[in-house]
C-alpha cells in the first residue's frame, strides 16, 4: 500500500546519500544506527510514558531503513549480507517498538492492551518469517494487508497521538493492527500452499 511513496521518498534522501557516500560512511553503518537508534527510543520513551517524543524519534530512525538503500546504490554495496543485515536489523526494531509499549501497558497495569502488544510482535514476527520461509523454498509471498511499512505507520500515529492526549486512538490501533497481522499471516499460508500444492488431476481437467 505504502510501495507507491517508496520511489518518492528515495529522491527527497538522494541528495543526503551522495554527502555519505562521499564521507566513507556504509550502508551498513546507516543500518545499524538506525536499529540501534530505534531500540534506544522506544526502550527508554515509551515504559516512560513519553509516547509522543518516542514516535518521533523512532519515526526518524525508521527512515535510516530507507536511507541505507540509497546508499548502497550510491556506493554500489549491495549485496547478501547487507540484505540479510537489513531484514535482521528489522526484525530487532520491531520487537524494540512492541516490547516498549509492552512494558508502558504493564507499568500501566492494562492487561488487555499489553497482551495486545504481544501479539502485534509475534503477528508481526510472523508475517515476515512466513514471507522469507517461502522465497527460501523457491515461492513468492508478497501479499498480505499489512506488510512493515503498513504496521510501523498504524503503530506509530498510533502511539504518537496517544501521547497527545487522544484518547483509545492506541487501543484501536492495537486492535487494528491485530487483525491486519492475522489476517496478513493467514493471506501469507493460502499463497504459500497454492503454489506447494499441485491441483488435483480432476481439477486439471475441469480447467482444460
Amino acid at each position: 500500500m505504502l510501495k507507491v511513496l517508496r520511489p518518492a521518498m528515495t529522491r527527497a534522501l538522494t541528495p543526503l546519500g551522495r554527502v555519505l557516500a562521499r564521507a566513507g560512511v556504509t550502508p551498513n553503518m546507516i543500518t545499524v544506527v538506525g536499529t540501534l537508534g530505534v531500540v534506544a527510543s522506544a526502550l527508554a520513551l515509551y515504559p516512560a510514558g513519553q509516547l509522543w517524543w518516542g514516535s518521533v524519534l523512532i519515526t526518524v530512525f525508521v527512515l535510516f531503513d530507507l536511507l541505507d538503500g540509497v546508499l548502497a546504490r550510491q556506493t554500489g554495496r549491495t549485496g547478501p549480507f547487507g540484505a540479510f543485515l537489513d531484514s535482521t536489523m528489522d526484525r530487532l526494531a520491531d520487537a524494540a517498538i512492541f516490547s516498549g509499549l509492552l512494558l508502558y501497558f504493564v507499568s500501566r497495569e492494562e492487561d488487555l492492551l499489553a497482551g495486545l502488544s504481544l501479539f502485534c510482535l509475534v503477528g508481526g514476527a510472523l508475517v515476515s518469517y512466513a514471507r522469507a520461509r517461502a522465497e527460501g523454498l523457491g515461492m513468492t509471498c508478497t501479499v498480505g494487508l499489512a506488510e512493515r511499512a503498513e504496521r510501523l505507520v498504524v503503530i506509530l500515529v498510533a502511539a504518537g497521538f496517544s501521547g497527545l492526549g487522544v484518547p483509545y486512538i492506541l487501543a484501536a490501533g492495537l486492535w487494528l493492527l491485530s487483525a491486519a497481522s492475522a489476517v496478513t499471516v493467514a493471506q501469507r499460508f493460502a499463497a504459500v500452499y497454492r503454489q506447494a500444492v499441485p491441483p488435483k488431476i480432476s481439477d486439471r481437467a475441469e480447467e482444460r
